[in-house]
């Protein structure tokens, strides 16, 4: 059984998804998490879902899976910081998954800044929303849908999405998964919050990077370009060796980045 019970006696960690709402259906976790911060619930308090009506991705786009197939969760956090700092956590939860994969034998890599990727198509999206209070953070909520026992993948997402199901052949226990990611998140936001940088983490995720010495075309809006992806900086920015030899460095949220063959 896949519920609020079964999910709390898996949980191993000191405060994140120490407390945890599980629904067999709500519109979007992330919204549901939302809520929830409203209602004064503590940092570290998980919203998990079997299906989401409403579920979205990056730029606002519709995401759905079957029920019984993914993970759907939302973690809330309450912290001290600058709002500045905050677009880095989607990085330490891209990593922290990937992390905890690894930790389940399972072979993945990044797609900077945040997608897991096996077979270069992506098993994980991570939505990160902020809250302000004038200029302090009342919340972040940070969105993760991972693909485990997904059996298909519609069409159009096929060259792009993928599960580990159909990458292995095996069924996962999500709640095992699900305890694992939390469990490297915790480590990884509280080597965060020291420095407000992801200089205690930026080796670890370099090792990961799928595109790290590839090809990369720069989607910039203005002016694509192209060149080799070289790692990321403390910040989280995607240092590029451009054609003429100079290190650009690329920051999420303002351009994106594909492999130059294919998604990664």
């Amino acid at each position: 059984m896949y519920d609020q019970e079964t999910i709390l006696k898996e949980i191993r960690t000191k405060w994140a998804g120490k407390t945890v709402h599980f629904a067999k259906e709500t519109d979007s976790t992330n919204e549901w998490a939302k809520r929830l911060s409203q209602e004064g619930a503590p940092h570290g308090t998980l919203a998990v879902a079997e299906f989401q009506s409403a579920g979205k991705g990056r730029l606002g786009r519709r995401w759905q899976a079957p029920e019984g197939s993914s993970v759907m969760m939302s973690l809330l956090l309450k912290p001290e910081f600058e709002p500045g700092y905050a677009s880095m956590l989607t990085v330490v939860m891209g990593l922290s998954v990937a992390q905890a994969m690894q930790k389940t034998g399972i072979e993945v890599s990044i797609k900077w800044p945040n997608d897991v990727v096996m077979s270069r198509r992506k098993i994980c999206g991570i939505l990160t929303e902020m809250g302000l209070n004038g200029a302090k953070i009342r919340e972040v909520v940070i969105g993760v849908g991972i693909n485990v026992n997904l059996k298909e993948i519609p069409s159009e997402l096929q060259d792009k999405a993928t599960s580990l199901y159909l990458e292995t052949g095996k069924t996962y226990d999500r709640i095992q998964i699900l305890a694992q990611v939390l469990e490297c998140f915790e480590e990884n936001y509280e080597t965060f919050i020291r420095t407000c940088s992801l200089s205690g983490m930026v080796e670890e995720y370099n090792k990961l990077l799928a595109n790290r010495n590839q090809p990369v075309r720069i989607l910039d809006p203005n002016q694509p370009w192209e060149g080799t992806a070289l790692g990321i900086n403390e910040q989280g920015e995607l240092l590029v060796k451009d054609e003429q030899g100079t290190i650009q460095t690329v920051r999420a949220g303002e351009v994106s980045v594909r492999g130059l063959y294919s998604y990664v």
